[in-house]
Order: structure tokens, then C-alpha cells, then sequence
């Protein structure tokens, strides 16, 4: 599964966490007393067989279910299977063609205890046959920051009463929500081998797992398709979708490959999507295993419950994944999603987490493979980018005192977080450098072949490392799986002239006390010419010396930049200019430019970043426009960046130069931005748009009309920042459905600032209570993951307290002005 503020708020959410929802104290505390082992196999489920049909008015399932099992290894006459909500018809135990009825107990509506006839013994099977109805949407729901909602099936528009909106069926399993919509034992230790009939109207097209095996037109206007996958799967990853779609086929050594995408955006679905067979060609052959399912198809759905799911052989993707041409100028935002989703199929599908404990070994890997792919399909920099900003995301989560495996947690929900996603991929990368290329995807092959169509844990992980490498890695598991945090390092230099000999002194200053061992890359730059010098670090402070034949041009600690840790790192303005030329990888240029930009004043860093500019990588190009303060540029350095806004071949650095010449307010840009709103990249539109309100926002407001025809991202921003001046109560009721009716995403937590800026304009008490409460519940939402974000939101809603106020004063209606201030100090917490 791919985590939407995992993934798209790993860097924006960077100053600050929320709380989580506030509970009990007791609550807050038993969790931690509560280990989570792996779930107990007494029943192990072989093959589920489905017959299902929908009612689209009142948004149930009519369903059969033929589920064969047999014990795991102690004889059993009772069996136990997760059945959310449902109204049970009859459970009956199969022998050939005949059914007997079967006693059971469905007290609470949420495990089903069926009695068996006899007692089985390990290896004997038995099938039992249960009609019943799911009612996903009368059950009570408690989603979290990862998983919005958890009623497993998912009716959208089912009576094609929203306008614009299609009519769509879609499926989440993820973590034990499936059997909401059929009776299983939903636990990721359990697998079964999937059949799925499903009877539909004729208009609409079908997605499962596996094959469609088989077509039949009903007298009813319906037909019914079934899908079938002859392989044992998890519970949580079946899946059924339903829709009106374009199906766009493509393939892989003669398996399918196929896009479900909404009719709108069928001419460009390769676009979004086109890059997956060559992914899992990338991905079978560095792990030295073919994609072993039958085929790979991908399917968008409306109002999804998180970013994407990695269903065996039928990807689930949020609508945001659908791009129109314009916004795909500005590049393929959901390219690391479908990556990541894809190398599920071999972390996490083949081989699943054997319990929510050790989801690492399926969402590390995932988080993993977008590196490996941008760095294989775009090069060095853009990988390495990409793990930088995963770490950032991670280092400022506030998650340091979590272990990767988690075996006290208050929530299943809770562990996806930016500890099993960004920490645990950095942690791989870490041990992918330290064993070596070869031996880290031999191991990674030898883990799979191991445990392929079963379950896996770290443990197991570790043991394949070790069979591989012959080295005990017990340190590195005990510290980076079983262990919490990160090490806080502070690196100093002196350069010793009478002996020569340059020392290195690294501390370890984070607070939980724990000493890290590390093995660190030290390079040293003289004459041009790198000498790596590979140290162990294993105490609290350490000093590194060695000769040297005179003052080194640069000292390079962790020269590749592979270690998961803060560091201050004691470099002048000209050592980091060296370390910028002479490293030359991707965060060694970062650094060198943050630098320089958090030290404008010294002289030669200004200069230093104009030159930077010419970075062959865009990112690059791209942070220092967004990080200079433009009042450090003189008029060369506006004609410099003017001519970046023009040419750039990037359009999102283009983007970001247009806003520094924003900054300045100068009207002799007006002509810049008024031929840049008309540009087909979004960001481009978006920022001349907002350039050209600050210098004549007459002519701007005059332009929302055309712009708000077809504006999206960046674009659909601005558009809405300046509608929003102009909106009133009279407005609200479109404004609060088209704010809480978005996917969430970055467009959403971007309008969440609109919408606090917006209600400056409510005087309707009811109308400022009601948006101040969509707001606060994405406020929590987000905290859940990110708790720093929370104090970024109640500054906003400070802000509009303090306008709310000021205006007190003046209110018309003093007493419904009093009742907005009350009710808005009471949620700034």
C-alpha cells in the first residue's frame, strides 16, 4: 500500500507533528502492555470459491461463499472466520453434491463459530458453504491517517445521483477489512487460492485477481464474470472492482498488461501507466525472479480510502493517478506509486509480512523500489533525491522512538508510518552499501525462493542475509529492525600541519543514549584525487586520523551518503563549494546549497548559487530558487533567472523562477506572466498567474473565468486563492462539497490553507462552525502521521483568530461574531 501523506507530505510536513486523537488515559497506556504476536493458525483456508451480486439502492452484497480448509496441525472440530456485519443466511458443510446444515454462533456480528460435523486432522480437508449479505455501509468504521475508512466494499455513486461522478464498485482489504464483504480468516499469516463470480449490469466492465475465466449474458441485462487465480494469496489482497472503464491493453513476454482508467483519460493512460512492463522486466531481473503472476492490470477508483493497494494482479490506484496531458508536462507525479505498487507483487504479495509486527519486510521494500527504479529509469541524482527526501520525511515524523519491527503498538493502523515506509527503505539502502550489490539481491532472491507463497519476517529476512554473506548480522538487525532511532551525529576536522595528519571527530549526540554502530566512509580529496578511508564507529566519540601529505581540499564523511542519521557538519561555505564540486553526488550538492542559502551573508555563497544554477539536475536548480531569499539577488542575477523562466527545459524549475520574479512585484515582468498563464504546464500557468496578481490583480481577476475552465495542481491553487477573495456565505455550500469532496492528497491539504482563509469571509455561524470542523478533521488526520503539521494548521487558525478579533469590534452581528471566536479558540489545540 502506498500512504498518501507518507508519500505526499513526507517533505511539505517537515516543521511540524500533530497529536493524535486524544483518549483516555487508560486506553493511552494498555496498548503498551499488549505484545502483538503473530495471529494462531488452527484452520488453514486452501481455496475460496465466491458468488456475488450487487444491490445498487441499498449498496449490499448477496453473496455465497464455498471456503475450503483443513487444520493446521492440531485436530479441530470448530472453526472461527472473520464475517464484519453481515446477516448470515444458512452455513452448511459440502460432501460432493450434497449440503448439511452446520451449527454457529454470530453473536456479535463479527466472528462467525461454526461447529463442525467431526473432528479433522491435520491435512484433511473440508469445504463449508455460507450464504449471507454484507451491509459495508451500516457498519461502524474507524479509519485512520493511512487508511481513511475500513468497511472493505466501497459503493460510489452507486445510484448515479452525483453529478460528474461515475457509478464504481472497489474493494480494500488492507489491514482485515475484506471480510466486511466475505467470510474469510482475515489475517496476513492466512493464504488462499481465489474464485470470484460476479453478476453485474452488462454496461459495466470487472477487475479480480487472477484470469477472467469465463463470460455469461443473463436474461436480466447483467452478466456475470469470473475471475480466478490458481494461486494462494493473502486475504486482504482480494479484490473486486467494478465501472464504466477504458480498458488500454499492454503486455510483458506475452502476459497481460492492462490500464482500467475512467473514458476521459484513455488517449493518455500510457502515458500515466506506460512504463510498467518495463518495470517488472527491471524489477525480475535484479531480483533474479520473473514476475510470477498470470498477469498485471492497474485500476483507478473514485473517492479511494488511501493512496494505492497492491492487490495481487489488480492494482488499486487513487484518482489522483489520472493525469490529463497538461499536468503530465510537469512530469508523471504517480510514476514511484505504480513502482511501488508493482514490487509489492514480490514483498508483500509473494511473500507477505507474517503479521502487522513485521510489515517492514512489505512496505520497506516497496518504499525501496522507488529509488531503485528512478535511479535505473532517470539516473543517479533522481534516485538519490528521492531517498533524500524519503529520509527527511522520516527524520521529521517525530517517530524516532518506534522500531521498525513493532511488536507493541495501539493500532494495526499505526504501523504504517514513515518508520515502516521512508526509515525502513533508507535502512535497506543501508545494508544493500554495506554487504555489496551482489550479495544484497542474492539475498533478497534467496528470501523470496525461501518463502514464496508463504509468509515472512524479519528474522527469516535476516537469516537469507547471513546464509548469503556468512557474516553474522545480528548487530545490524538488533539496531535497525528491533531497535528505535536514528544516530544525531556532530563531525568536526582539524587539520594537524606538523604531522600531517587530518582528524575527523564524530559525537553521537542523540538524546535516547543509544550508541550506534556504524560503519562510516570517510573520503579525502587531494589533488583532486580521492582516497576512502572505510572506519567503524562504535562509541559515543570517536577520532579519526590520517596522513596526509598537506591540508586535504575535502574532507567527505559518509562519502556516499548512505547513512539513515542528522548530522552538523562543521564545513565552511568553502569547504561545502568543495564538497560540491568534488563529491558531486546528489546530496553532497544539496547540502552545499542549503548551506549557502542559510548563509547568504557570507560572502561568495550568492555567487556560489548563482553558479549552481547550471546544475545538470533540475532538483537542484529547482531548491535554489525556492530557498534564496530574493532579496539577495542583484539585477544580473534577475536576468539570469528571467532567462530560466523562459528556457528552463524543466517546467517545474520555470515555475519556480517565475516566483521569484513574483517576489519582487516588479510590473516590468507583467509581460512574463501574462504570456506564462496561458502555458499547457500547470505549474507554469499557476505561478505566472499569481505573478500577474501581484502586479495588476485586476488584470489577474479578470483571467479566473478562462483559467478556471481547465486549471488543476498548481494552477487550480492560485485559481482558487484568488476565487476565494470573492466568496461569500452564499457560496458555501459548493465551496464546503468541492473541499471535502477531494481525494486525499497535496490539492487537499493545499486548499485546507484556502479554506482557513475563506472562512475570514464567513459571518454564518453554523457555516464558520462547519468548515472550522472539516478543517480540524484533516488537521488530525494528518497529525496522526505527521504530528508537526498540526502546529503549521493552528498557526493558520491563530492567524484568523487574531483577524476574527480585531473585527469584533465592528461586527454587525457582535453576538454571531462571539460565537465563530469562541468556537475557533476551543479547536486551536
Amino acid at each position: 500500500m502506498r500512504n498518501l501523506f507518507i508519500a505526499l507530505l513526507a517533505t511539505a510536513c517537515m516543521q511540524a507533528p500533530l497529536h493524535a486523537q486524544i483518549h483516555k488515559q487508560s486506553r493511552d497506556t494498555a496498548w503498551k502492555e499488549e505484545y502483538r504476536a503473530s495471529f494462531p493458525k488452527i484452520n488453514d483456508i486452501q481455496n475460496t470459491k465466491l458468488d456475488v451480486r450487487f444491490d445498487y439502492n441499498k449498496s449490499y452484497l448477496y453473496g455465497k461463499a464455498w471456503i475450503t480448509l483443513q487444520p493446521h496441525f492440531y485436530p479441530t472440530d470448530t472453526l472461527t472466520l472473520d464475517a464484519k456485519g453481515m446477516d448470515i443466511t444458512s452455513v452448511a458443510l459440502v460432501k460432493g453434491t450434497r449440503q448439511f446444515p452446520l451449527k454457529y454462533t454470530y453473536k456479535d456480528s463479527l466472528k462467525l463459530h461454526i461447529q463442525l460435523d467431526k473432528t479433522y486432522k491435520a491435512g484433511e480437508d473440508y469445504t463449508v458453504y455460507i450464504v449471507y449479505t454484507a451491509k459495508p455501509n451500516e457498519i461502524k468504521s474507524h479509519g485512520s491517517a493511512a487508511i481513511t475508512d475500513d468497511k472493505g466494499l466501497y459503493f460510489i455513486n452507486p445510484k448515479g445521483t452525483e453529478k460528474d461522478k461515475p457509478t464504481q464498485i472497489w474493494t480494500q482489504g488492507e489491514t482485515e477489512s475484506n471480510s466486511v464483504w466475505f467470510p474469510t480468516i482475515d489475517k496476513p499469516d492466512q493464504k488462499t487460492k481465489i474464485e470470484i463470480a460476479m453478476r453485474v449490469p452488462s454496461k459495466y466492465v470487472t477487475l479480480s485477481n487472477g484470469l477472467l475465466t469465463h463470460q455469461q449474458k443473463n436474461s436480466d441485462g447483467t452478466r456475470t464474470d469470473t475471475w480466478k487465480l490458481d494461486m494462494p494469496i493473502a486475504p486482504y489482497l482480494v479484490f473486486m472492482g467494478v465501472g464504466d472503464y477504458a480498458i488500454v491493453k499492454d503486455q510483458y513476454e506475452g502476459k497481460e498488461v492492462a490500464y482500467y482508467v475512467e473514458p476521459a483519460y484513455k488517449d493518455v493512460a500510457r502515458r500515466i501507466f506506460g512504463n510498467t512492463p518495463e518495470m517488472i522486466g527491471f524489477f525480475s531481473k535484479i531480483l533474479g525472479m520473473d514476475y510470477v503472476w498470470p498477469k498485471y492490470d492497474q485500476i483507478v477508483g473514485r473517492d479511494y480510502v488511501s493512496g494505492a493497494m497492491e492487490n495481487v494482479t489488480a492494482t488499486l490506484h487513487q484518482e489522483s493517478a489520472q493525469q490529463n496531458a497538461r499536468e503530465l508536462s510537469d512530469g508523471n507525479r504517480w510514476e514511484d506509486v505504480i513502482a511501488h505498487e508493482l514490487f509489492h507483487h514480490w514483498f508483500g504479495d509473494l511473500v507477505t509480512a507474517e503479521s502487522w509486527s513485521n510489515l517492514t519486510v512489505n512496505e520497506s521494500f516497496a518504499n525501496y523500489s522507488e529509488q531503485l527504479w528512478e535511479t535505473y529509469k532517470y539516473g543517479k541524482d533522481a534516485g538519490d533525491a528521492q531517498a533524500y527526501n524519503e529520509m527527511q520525511g522520516y527524520l521529521h515524523s517525530g517517530s524516532a522512538d518506534k522500531d521498525l519491527v513493532r511488536f507493541y503498538y495501539k493500532d494495526k493502523e499505526d504501523m504504517f508510518d514513515a518508520v515502516s515506509y521512508n526509515k525502513g527503505g533508507r535502512v535497506l539502502n543501508m545494508l544493500r552499501h554495506y554487504v555489496g550489490d551482489s550479495a544484497f539481491f542474492k539475498s533478497l532472491n534467496l528470501y523470496l525462493n525461501q518463502h514464496k507463497f508463504s509468509t515472512g519476517e524479519a528474522h527469516q529476512l535476516r537469516l537469507a542475509f547471513e546464509q548469503v554473506t556468512g557474516q553474522d548480522l545480528n548487530w545490524f538487525w538488533n539496531q535497525w529492525y528491533f531497535g528505535a532511532g536514528h544516530p544525531v551525529l556532530d563531525i568536526s576536522y582539524v587539520y594537524d600541519s606538523s604531522a600531517n595528519k587530518m582528524i575527523v571527530a564524530i559525537e553521537q549526540q542523540q538524546k535516547s543514549g543509544q550508541i550506534f554502530q556504524l560503519p562510516i566512509d570517510i573520503d579525502i580529496y587531494q589533488g583532486g584525487k580521492k582516497t576512502r578511508h572505510s572506519v567503524w564507529m562504535r562509541h559515543q566519540r570517536q577520532l579519526f586520523s590520517f596522513a596526509v601529505s598537506g591540508r586535504p581540499e575535502m574532507v567527505n564523511v559518509d562519502g556516499d551518503k548512505i547513512l539513515l542519521a542528522e548530522k552538523t557538519d562543521h564545513k565552511d561555505l568553502k569547504a561545502f563549494i568543495a564538497q560540491y564540486k568534488l563529491g558531486g553526488n546528489y546530496v553532497d550538492r544539496k547540502e552545499a546549497i542549503d548551506y549557502a542559502s542559510d548563509h547568504l551573508d557570507e560572502p561568495g555563497a550568492k555567487d556560489f548559487l548563482m553558479s549552481a544554477l547550471n546544475d545538470p539536475y533540475y532538483g537542484i536548480r529547482k531548491d535554489i530558487l525556492q530557498q534564496t531569499n530574493p532579496n539577495s539577488y542583484a539585477a544580473e542575477d534577475f536576468k539570469k533567472i528571467q532567462q530560466i523562466a523562459q528556457n528552463d527545459a524543466n517546467r517545474t524549475v520555470r515555475a519556480a523562477a517565475v516566483d521569484v520574479l513574483s517576489f519582487t512585484g516588479d510590473p516590468a515582468y507583467k509581460p512574463l506572466f501574462e504570456a506564462g498563464v496561458h502555458d499547457s504546464s500547470y505549474s507554469v500557468a499557476g505561478a505566472s498567474l499569481q505573478g500577474l496578481a501581484k502586479v495588476d490583480q485586476t488584470a489577474a481577476m479578470a483571467l479566473l473565468p478562462e483559467m478556471e475552465k481547465d486549471a488543476k495542481g498548481r494552477l487550480a491553487s492560485v485559481v482558487q486563492k484568488l476565487t476565494i477573495l470573492t466568496k461569500s456565505d452564499a457560496d458555501f455550500d459548493e465551496i464546503y462539497k468541492n473541499f471535502t469532496g477531494l481525494p486525499m492528497g497535496q490539492e487537499k491539504v493545499s486548499g485546507l490553507f484556502d479554506m482557513i482563509s475563506y472562512m475570514n469571509n464567513l459571518k454564518d455561524p453554523d457555516h464558520f462552525k462547519k468548515m472550522t470542523d472539516a478543517v480540524v478533521e484533516l488537521r488530525e488526520k494528518i497529525a496522526a502521521m505527521y504530528p508537526p503539521f498540526k502546529d503549521r494548521i493552528n498557526e493558520a487558525l491563530t492567524q484568523l483568530l487574531t483577524k476574527k478579533t480585531q473585527a469584533h469590534a465592528q461586527a454587525a452581528d457582535q453576538k454571531a461574531d462571539q460565537q465563530e471566536i469562541d468556537y475557533l479558540k476551543s479547536q486551536i489545540k
